[in-house]
């Protein structure tokens, strides 16, 4: 496709003077490239359309690790004493 339409991560290296020349660095044209960027940061990472037990099998998976990184001590001194 044209230059101007590439996004940044599709430009070769000898091309990217030329595509900064097509880009609009005005204040409303940054502020419309931000909300693109954020636009598709949200559609990537937090409006995501597929769900599973992955999410909530992750999260109890921290849960356990956390409730034992807090108990640890207490769980190290009662294995201590058990095995006297």
């Amino acid at each position: 496709g044209p230059l101007s339409e590439r996004r940044l991560m599709d430009v070769r290296l000898g091309e990217l003077p030329a595509w900064l020349a097509t880009c609009d660095f005005s204040p409303q044209g940054l502020l419309g490239g931000a909300q693109k960027a954020w636009s598709s940061y949200y559609d990537k990472y937090i409006n995501v359309k597929r769900g599973g037990p992955a999410g909530i099998s992750m999260l109890l998976a921290g849960y356990c690790l956390l409730s034992y990184g807090w108990n640890y001590q207490h769980i190290s001194k009662i294995s201590f004493l058990v095995s006297l």
